[in-house]
Parts: C-alpha cells; sequence; structure tokens
C-alpha cells in the first residue's frame, strides 16, 4: 500500500506479495488490496497480483495467482523475485512465469517475513511452524 500511496505503481504492474503464507503470517485476507489495484486498472493499466497469500475470489476484477506455494519463506519460487522482473501471468493457459533472464539459474532464497512482536503473533508462532502448504489447507492441527 505505501507504493500505491506514493504513486509509484502508476504504470503496467504485477504486484508481487510474498511472505503472506500459513508459515510467514498465518496467510491473512488482501482484500484491502482490491480497491487500489482496481483504481489503478480504472486508470488505465494492466495490473495483476501475485502472492503466496489469499485473496477472496469475489474481490474484483483484477487477475491473480495466488497461494503460490510453496511460499516465499519455504524457499519457494516467489522468494527470488526482484523489483524490475518481467512476469507473466497468463490466465487462459493457467501459467505464471518470470521471463527476467537468468531468473532459472538465481541461488534459491528463503524470504524472511519481518518479524512482529507484542501484538499477540508470538502466541500463534507454534501454529505457522507447523502450518501446512496453502494447497494443503493450510492447517497446523490435525493433519496428521
Amino acid at each position: 500500500m505505501t507504493a500505491y500511496k506514493n504513486d509509484e505503481l502508476n504504470q503496467d504492474v504485477v504486484v508481487v506479495l510474498k511472505g503472506q503464507g500459513p508459515c510467514a503470517n498465518g496467510m491473512p485476507e488482501l482484500h484491502k488490496l482490491t480497491p487500489a489495484l482496481t483504481n489503478l486498472q480504472e486508470a488505465g493499466y494492466q495490473v495483476a497480483l501475485v502472492t503466496d497469500g489469499r485473496l477472496s475470489g469475489a474481490s474484483g476484477k483484477v487477475p491473480a495467482a495466488i497461494h503460490v506455494c510453496p511460499e516465499a519463506t519455504q524457499g519457494g519460487p516467489l522468494a527470488k523475485v526482484k523489483d524490475g522482473d518481467l512476469i507473466r501471468l497468463d490466465g487462459h493457459a493457467g501459467t505464471l512465469a518470470v521471463l527476467t533472464e537468468g531468473f532459472a539459474e538465481r541461488a534459491e532464497e528463503v524470504y524472511l517475513a519481518p518479524r512482529t512482536m507484542g501484538v499477540g503473533r508470538e502466541l500463534f508462532y507454534g501454529f505457522r511452524q507447523r502450518a501446512t502448504a496453502a494447497d494443503q489447507g493450510a492447517v497446523s492441527i490435525g493433519w496428521e
């Protein structure tokens, strides 16, 4: 939201939001992004969202690849994505690709989500560490 408020997204853009999966921060609903991304679309820009988090399917017309697994904090592909990478999201073919030269050769990374302590997050740390991937239900109790 900071980039949007600072007018840094006034262009054709694929917004990549990593560190939103079940192990990173419990996979919060990202629907608050919809108005900002919709405003960019209405201004004439081509806009898409790619995330390891979740977003309601009823959240608008913005093309989105959600629940990307494994999540960035577990070494998933989004961990390697950098600002400026060229990304193709093809909804018809059901594909997501980073077209930046040399992307496949980049060293594997693990995205370290910012730590937010003191707001109750530490209470659920153990649950996040045990959570299954989004494509397996993002559960931490009763899945074994």
